[in-house]
């Protein structure tokens, strides 16, 4: 008769890993789940009282999109000096068209895009939104209903992510993961505001000095936010599952490093332990087939993948999990390693 104390170790090793990566795995899905759903409100005649400010540089592949699902009349692209067709694409979609202010030295594009954008403005309500993002029909009245419902001036909201690229759809979804393992919205509200789509009570924006403000912080949604809770601003982290979408691009992933360092170490800390508790799947996966153990092997071997099929959108897409935790780790550690060595971050052709 078997008995526990029987089993080898790689087998006991197995156990281990397959409930450490459950535990990261849920636990990621806790957090992200944590944050509250918008109000869902249906397309209106007269849309809110919210102008949309898209800063681009560079994107006459995405920023037509962008324009096209939002409102008529209510986009605004600022240029940030861009070398293709951007503009042109932009003013096609119908979005106004303002070019950015020669950027000053130490200066961020975004913010200085953002800026400009904002100073010409006189809505109620504006959203940032990056040219990488584009929604359904209602997300306007939506997401103003939501800040107006809840009283709040600033307003993250976190859009479902979408891959394009072959290394995007291999280590997008691993990071997204590690993101949210590392980061509780519950408890660190503050340090879960990111940038890609925000609105801003007008009044208050102007009061904080806006992106003038963070001009030069490379993370200016962190700054952005530090400044609303300096002056005893409300502000909210919310996500919409259903009415935005977001590309996410690996190669940002150095600067979204530099957003730990500026928010929690612990953060980082706690993606690097996620990090390493998924490293183990291939070594443990290994030694089972070593031990002569096939069958829990190939079990352990499409554990992760069934745990992170939510994340690749279908257990097709997850099979490519083993190589996309691997490539995300290499990533991963590539940045990292920028950060503490104080190495510049580049993006879209310029240091920041």
């Amino acid at each position: 008769m078997l008995i526990l104390t029987d089993l080898p170790i790689s087998l006991w090793a197995a156990l281990a890993f397959s409930s450490l990566v459950a535990g990261v795995v849920i636990k990621s899905r806790l957090n992200y789940l944590s944050l509250p759903e918008i109000e869902t409100h249906s397309p209106t005649s007269e849309p809110p009282d919210c102008m949309v400010v898209i800063p681009a540089r560079n994107e006459e592949a995405l920023v037509g999109r962008a324009v096209k699902s939002l409102p008529p009349d209510s986009v605004l692209v600022v240029d940030d000096d861009s070398t293709d067709n951007t503009v042109e694409a932009a003013r096609a979609a119908g979005a106004g068209i303002l070019p950015a202010p020669k950027l000053g030295k130490g200066a961020n594009g975004k913010s200085n895009a953002c800026a400009e954008g904002a100073r010409v403005l006189t809505s109620k309500w504006i959203l940032f939104a990056d040219a990488d993002t584009h929604y359904q029909p209602g997300f306007l009245e939506s997401v103003v209903a939501t800040a107006e419902s809840r009283k709040v001036d600033f307003v993250s909201v976190y859009l479902r992510p979408e891959f394009a690229t072959l290394g995007e759809m291999l280590s997008g979804p691993v990071a997204g993961v590690l993101y949210f393992f590392g980061i509780n919205p519950r408890a660190n509200p503050a340090g879960a505001f990111l940038g890609q789509c925000v609105l801003v009570r007008r009044e208050a924006y102007e009061f904080v000095g806006g992106h003038g403000t963070v001009i030069k912080d490379l993370c200016e949604d962190v700054k952005l936010v530090a400044l609303a809770q300096r002056h005893r601003m409300k502000f909210a982290v919310v996500r919409a599952d259903y009415l935005g979408r977001v590309r996410i691009r690996t190669e940002g992933l150095a600067r979204r490093m530099h957003r730990f360092t500026q928010v929690s170490p612990f953060i980082g800390l706690r993606i690097m332990l996620g990090a390493a508790v998924l490293a183990c799947w291939a070594p443990v996966t290994a030694w089972l087939l070593a031990d002569h153990q096939p069958v829990p092997a190939a079990a352990l071997a499409l554990w992760p993948v069934l745990l992170l099929s939510g994340r690749y959108e279908g257990i097709f897409r997850a099979l490519l999990a083993p190589f996309g935790v691997y490539t995300m780790l290499l990533r991963g550690t590539a940045a990292a390693l920028g950060v503490l060595t104080g190495r510049a971050v580049e993006w879209k052709g310029r240091v920041i």
